[in-house]
């Protein structure tokens, strides 16, 4: 199965990429038609993990990815799933 990663913990500090990157990366999965992504935000305060699934949640992004999965085994990521 195809993915694509994103590793927000170079640009963590510039909120402006975060959503660049997001906003790159959902549109190639929907592009590319890629079933999967897996963004690693990394665990540190929660701060950046909130970011994330607030741009996730606003409702122009959430109509194109068919859900989100926290993953139980490692808090540093989300996986976002795409049904195309």
């Amino acid at each position: 199965m195809a993915k694509l990663k994103l590793d927000l913990h170079d640009i963590f500090k510039k909120g402006y990429l975060i959503e660049k990157e997001l906003n790159r990366i959902i549109n190639d999965a929907v592009e590319k038609r890629i079933p999967l992504i897996e963004i690693i935000h990394g665990k540190g305060s929660g701060q950046l993990k909130k970011t994330v699934l607030r741009f996730l949640d606003r409702p122009e992004i959430k109509r194109l990815y068919h859900r989100v999965d926290k993953d139980s085994k490692n808090f540093g990521r989300i996986f976002v799933r795409f049904k195309h």
